[in-house]
């Protein structure tokens, strides 16, 4: 007898399908198979594939948003510093449902939107972003466009996630100094004289 199927339901086995067999690997079909039912059985709890990932995707960025709310270090560049790592350290943890979050982006409130943006992405987003600000507001960065200072150091970091995600064969003391390398230099590169 299949399980009794809810949005929740449904998603919670899009992730499973996503973690163990890649984000290539989801399809509708194939996840009314593992659940027992027909496709069109799942057309009540999705609209279509698109609205499948963005579901696995909010919950990742649910995830992502509670990682950073347990950041509490005084000191905003600490935070800013921290909430680089947790980010790699999510992306390498579970690489296949990183690729499914960036499906969906923030809505940066700068040019024209692509449709494609997730009103929890952007929260997510607006966390790490209240710490830079507050990082400009107390002078420990040199003065610069909030946003701008936001992009550039999620650019080096969501950068060296990927270049990790790559599958070069480094040992864990090569990443682990790949990441702060980069986070480092960036934090530096915007710091206060």
């Amino acid at each position: 007898m299949a399980p009794t199927l809810t949005r929740d339901s449904v998603i919670d086995a899009a992730r499973a399908c996503i973690v163990a067999d890649g984000l290539e690997a989801v399809s509708l079909r194939k996840l009314a198979a593992t659940l027992g039912v027909t496709a069109p059985a799942l057309y009540a709890y999705v609209t279509d594939k698109r609205d499948l990932l963005r579901g696995v995707a909010e919950r990742e960025f649910e995830r992502l948003s509670a990682t950073f709310a347990e950041i509490d270090d005084p000191d905003p560049v600490e935070r800013m510093r921290q909430m680089s790592h947790a980010y790699v350290d999510q992306a390498l943890a579970e690489p296949e449902l990183f690729r499914t979050m960036f499906q969906f982006s923030p809505d940066l409130a700068i040019g024209d939107t692509s449709g494609a943006e997730d009103p929890i992405a952007t929260a997510v987003f607006e966390l790490a972003l209240g710490s830079v600000v507050e990082a400009l507001d107390s002078g420990a960065l040199r003065p610069a466009d909030p946003l701008t200072v936001a992009l550039t150091l999620w650019s080096a970091t969501h950068g060296v996630a990927d270049m990790l995600l790559m599958g070069f064969p480094f040992d864990d003391d090569t990443r682990q100094m790949l990441v702060a390398s980069a986070i480092d230099t960036m934090l530096v590169g915007l710091a206060a004289p």
